[in-house]
């Protein structure tokens, strides 16, 4: 994988957790800022967010969006998730096909588990500026604006 691809990669894994974990976590809030986002992540309210903590809703994610069950999440599936907690993608936002485009490691236009957790890792340690093994609240908004700047 190329380095544009593998930052890009990076950035959506992020911006894929950011925008569904408010769902996942607390139900949808009409409020989507990097702030509230990061406070639905954040489980123990201690103002940073651990990997166990970005892993668990990354799961807790996917699972949401795999209606199916299927173990793989496609872009129907990702646009009705996105549709029933009334998302509406901004205008400069990614599409949901180049979101799954991004990740998807074998390119065959679906997100398999594994795909989707290698690409939230791979985020989680690129938001981690300083190396500290946590998220503060401005790296998490680092990483929101870094994926609506594609």
């Amino acid at each position: 994988m190329n380095t544009a691809k593998t930052k890009t990669s990076l950035i959506l894994a992020c911006g894929l957790a950011l925008i569904a974990l408010p769902a996942a976590f607390a139900g949808h809030s009409p409020e989507h800022s990097a702030e509230s986002m990061f406070k639905a992540m954040d489980t123990n309210a201690d103002g940073q967010l651990t990997r166990a903590e970005h892993a668990v809703g990354d799961k807790k994610m996917f699972a949401d969006m795999d209606t199916n069950k299927d173990g793989f999440v496609t872009a129907a599936e990702m646009t009705a998730a996105h549709s029933a907690k009334s998302d509406k993608p901004a205008k400069d936002e990614m599409s949901v096909v180049e979101k799954i485009k991004m990740i998807d490691q074998n390119n065959d236009s679906k997100l398999s588990a594994a795909e989707h957790e290698a690409g939230c890792e791979s985020m989680f340690t690129k938001m981690d500026k300083n190396g500290d093994g946590w998220l503060s609240q401005a790296e998490c908004k680092d990483g929101h604006k870094m994926m609506k700047n594609k």
